[in-house]
């Protein structure tokens, strides 16, 4: 006779926590190897003939997945790539073009952030390129909590929101909420969910 057991429906709060952990148990190798195969399946998807793609730069300590090779595919395709910058005193994010001239600079939550740069309007804004701890099959995503990117998508309304994630979904995120704003597709290492 064979049992299954059915992992328990989390909130928010409970699985940041256990993707934090999940992520802090990666090695920088391993990191890499995702990253690499997470930009190789988006190679793949029919998102290319937009113009204004936003994109997140990592926080290294927080072993996100470097975001490097798909800025790579975006440079060779010569599409316009917007980096953020961010306001912690009332979340809210300006939104600069990345240029050769650009200079980064890592703010004290070691965000890589641009200090000059071109202001671009976020109506522009065609594809975001979301980061996450954790999503579900639902295309809702666990940010860090402090609601920066639901905001940012919600004003801006681009074409495609896509997470990034190291790790497969959860079945469902206890406590969303109609200000969380849902993701079109998330990319894995080894895959790919659609979801609207």
């Amino acid at each position: 006779m064979l049992f299954f057991t059915l992992a328990k429906a989390m909130n928010k709060s409970e699985l940041r926590k256990k993707y934090k952990h999940k992520r802090s148990l990666l090695s920088k190798e391993e990191i890499e190897i995702k990253s690499i195969a997470i930009a190789n399946q988006i190679l793949k998807m029919d998102i290319w003939s937009y113009e204004n793609y936003h994109i997140f730069l990592p926080i290294e300590h927080l072993n996100e997945v470097n975001t490097e090779f798909i800025l790579h595919i975006l440079q060779g395709k010569d599409k316009n790539i917007i980096i953020s910058k961010s306001n912690f005193t009332d979340c809210s994010m300006k939104h600069y073009l990345l240029t050769d001239n650009t200079i980064l600079k890592a703010n004290k939550w070691g965000i890589p952030e641009p200090e000059n740069g071109i202001l671009i309007d976020s109506k522009s804004i065609d594809l975001v390129f979301v980061p996450l701890l954790a999503f579900d099959f639902k295309g809702n995503r666990v940010g860090y909590g402090k609601g920066f990117y639901d905001r940012f998508l919600t004003n801006v309304n681009p074409k495609k929101i896509i997470g990034l994630s190291f790790f497969p979904p959860e079945k469902t995120i206890l406590d969303v909420t109609n200000t969380d704003k849902a993701m079109n597709s998330c990319v894995l290492p080894d895959e790919i969910f659609d979801f609207i």
